[in-house]
């Protein structure tokens, strides 16, 4: 053995304590990666949301030119104006059905007893709810002789509504905190980048580089894929339902492909509200627009996300939908909802960690 090599137990010690450090921050990271997961989600779609608003400056940039900035205040302010419009318009028509179903409801009541009725069919058990004058049942008052109750009635009301309160304005927070991350994140997408990669060592800083834009890169063409997708569905569903008659065909199309977002379970979402929003219209409208939804899944299935996302991230649909459970049983909406780009950048990482030298 030469006498300048170290002995054998520090040697083992060393790799021991090594070991033991890259454990502990392994786990360490991990329980700090579960603990603050809504904050990285949210982070993650303010950074989708950036990739998304330079994409379509890209897109704008190609058919008109002009400066970046220019391009991107022209997209920003189209958006405000288009969601601006379907909220206005979806407000008006979610009231309308709303009326529309319970007349429909109430007409179909009348219906039902009615051949009931000439059946030989007793239908008294009816008449409470369709009687003029229903008898009204006695209500004991409540008893407010204690403060206690009082005081703990209040306060289990106050409670609630608190509740309700914080999870509204958690909701729109979130929604400010992406679209303010992703515009600032679009107005100098170099500056962000570049400082990114300080924190990188040199020697590794051109893998670095060349990982942050292979991302970009492939979530932008996911984006450009998905945008796509949602218009052709949100065509295909806001024309459907204006042959069919079903009101609020424009707002409920583009509830459809604003669904199409989350791949699986968006199209079945929009679906639903499709088909419980034609019940005011009557059964053929139901039929109809159940048979719409049937051509808007397969459409959506079988032949826009295979073409159109093949060549962006190819990434076979059993996996995608296996994503879409784990992620969304361990994070909720968040995992379902950002399931497909999160794929996206792993298997980008993942190429990028595995390449050949």
């Amino acid at each position: 053995m030469s006498a300048d090599m170290p002995p054998a137990p520090r040697g083992l010690a060393w790799s021991i304590a090594a070991g033991g450090c890259a454990i502990v921050a392994f786990a360490t990271l991990l329980t700090l990666a579960w603990v603050s997961a809504t904050t990285i989600f949210l982070l993650f779609a303010g950074i989708l949301f950036s990739v998304f608003l330079h994409a379509l400056s890209d897109v704008l940039g190609r058919a008109i030119g002009g400066a970046y900035l220019l391009r991107l205040a022209l997209v920003c302010v189209l958006l405000t104006a288009m969601i601006s419009g379907i909220v206005v318009l979806g407000g008006a028509t979610i009231a309308e059905q709303a009326t529309l179903l319970g007349k429909t409801i109430a007409s179909q009541a009348d219906t039902v007893k009615s051949f009931l009725g000439q059946h030989g069919i007793d239908t008294s058990f009816l008449d409470p709810v369709t009687s003029a004058t229903p008898e009204i049942p006695r209500v004991k008052p409540p008893d407010f002789s204690s403060a206690g109750t009082i005081a703990s009635g209040t306060t289990a009301l106050l409670g609630q509504t608190a509740r309700l309160l914080l999870g509204v304005f958690g909701a729109v927070g979130n929604i400010f905190v992406i679209i303010f991350l992703g515009v600032m994140l679009a107005l100098q997408p170099k500056v962000y980048r570049n400082g990114l990669l300080s924190f990188v060592p040199p020697r590794h800083a051109e893998k670095a580089a060349q990982l942050i834009d292979d991302i970009g890169e492939t979530l932008r063409r996911w984006l450009l894929g998905q945008i796509t997708t949602m218009t052709v569905i949100f065509l295909v569903a806001w024309i459907g339902l204006t042959i069919i008659g079903v009101p609020g065909a424009l707002v409920l199309g583009f509830q459809a492909g604003l669904f199409t977002f989350v791949p699986t379970v968006g199209p079945f979402a929009a679906g639903t509200i499709i088909v419980l929003a034609s019940l005011g219209s009557g059964w053929t409208a139901v039929a109809s627009a159940f048979g719409l939804y049937v051509v808007v899944q397969f459409l959506e299935g079988n032949i826009l996300t295979p073409l159109i996302q093949r060549h962006a991230i190819n990434i076979p649909p059993a996996t995608l939908f296996a994503s879409q459970i784990f992620l969304g049983v361990l994070f909720g909406l968040w995992g379902l909802a950002l399931a497909l780009p999160l794929m996206a950048t792993t298997k980008v990482a993942l190429r990028h960690l595995y390449k050949p030298s």
